[in-house]
Order: structure tokens, then C-alpha cells, then sequence
């Protein structure tokens, strides 16, 4: 692990700028040539410093059906189409779930309804 942060809003999976001179974090031999947004919850995150070939690799494996296969924090069923997603009602540093497709369009219906109660649309 290369740094770890305070709260954070952006989602695991994101870019952010590497710290000069940095190292990769499995091969302290080679600088970094990306950080990664690693493991994120209502404390903050990791950052996953890579060398070429480890972003090679995560990249591959993000690419990879296994990559977005596993059980939904919200419905708890199987789905091959999990992404981290926030609960906005627990606000924009809050804990980070996986949650899959259906249940993420289900509570995007709930909020564009909730925002046309608002905003008169």
C-alpha cells in the first residue's frame, strides 16, 4: 500500500496523480507510472502505486468478467454486473457497496422521481 487517505468522495478504481520519484508497490525497483484508487470505505482509501506491467495487469483484469461478478450489497443476489456505488443518503464519503445493475437502476428511478418532486419535472 503506498498511501492511504482521510474521507474521500471519488470511487475505487480512480486515477490520481502519482507522487514523484514514487515506486511501484509489489516491484520498489521500478517508479510508478499510475495510482489507484484501491479499497475505499467511510475512512478514507488506499492508493495502489503500479509499475507498467501491474497497471497492464489491473487493467486486464478490470476488462475481465470476474472483475464485475459477485453478490449484491443491497439485494444480496448473485450478478455479473457489480460496480462500487454509494448510498447517497449516506452521503458522498460515505461506505462504498457493490451493488449490481438492477438495484442501481431501481434507486437512480427513486431519485430522478424524488428530484421531479423538487424541481417540478
Amino acid at each position: 500500500m503506498a498511501d492511504a487517505t482521510g474521507p474521500i468522495s471519488t470511487l475505487p478504481g480512480r486515477g490520481h496523480e502519482v507522487p514523484e520519484g514514487q515506486t511501484c508497490d509489489e516491484h520498489p525497483d521500478r517508479p510508478a507510472v499510475a495510482r489507484i484508487q484501491g479499497e475505499t470505505d467511510s475512512m478514507g482509501c488506499e492508493m495502489i502505486d503500479m509499475c507498467q506491467e501491474c497497471l497492464d495487469e489491473h487493467r486486464a483484469y478490470m476488462r475481465s468478467p470476474e472483475a464485475s461478478t459477485g453478490f449484491c450489497d443491497w439485494c444480496k443476489e448473485e450478478a455479473t454486473d457489480i460496480a462500487p456505488r454509494r448510498d447517497p443518503e449516506e452521503g458522498m464519503c460515505g461506505p462504498v457497496y457493490q451493488v449490481c445493475g438492477a438495484c442501481r437502476k431501481r434507486e437512480d428511478d427513486r431519485l430522478e422521481i424524488e428530484a421531479g418532486t423538487y424541481w417540478g419535472e
